[in-house]
């Protein structure tokens, strides 16, 4: 199984900027071996799919909502995704958690257990 543990949220004006971290505790896989996804929650919304990475960091896909303003990537040697979120919007507003995914492509679900994620709040 994986471990997830999100960092990084917090409040953060319309515009402003946060970079969150996901370090991945792994006994059955190794890190370097699957691509990795965040995922959001918003108030009151299902989870939905945000971006991907591949296992190399070497490609990525974004949700049209996010596109051209978050960055995934990875870090092989740290066993750490991030998730880069500049020129945020109210409508970012959620707990963003990140996963295992089947594959580099966006995903409707993680494959492990969810994390307890991080909250990012977007203020006016």
């Amino acid at each position: 199984q994986v471990q997830w543990v999100e960092s990084g949220g917090g409040l953060v004006q319309a515009g402003g900027s946060l970079r969150l971290s996901c370090v991945a505790s792994t006994s059955g896989r190794t890190f370097s071996s699957f691509p990795m996804g965040w995922f959001r929650q918003a108030p009151g919304k299902d989870r939905e799919f945000v971006a991907v990475v591949s296992r190399g960091n070497v490609s990525a896909y974004y949700s049209d909502s996010v596109k051209g303003r978050f960055t995934i990537s990875k870090d092989n040697t740290k066993n750490t995704a991030y998730l880069q979120m500049n020129n945020l919007k109210l409508e970012d507003t959620a707990v963003y958690y990140c996963n295992r995914v089947a594959a580099a492509v966006p995903a409707r679900d993680g494959e492990e257990a969810w994390g307890k994620g991080t909250l990012v709040t977007v203020s006016s």
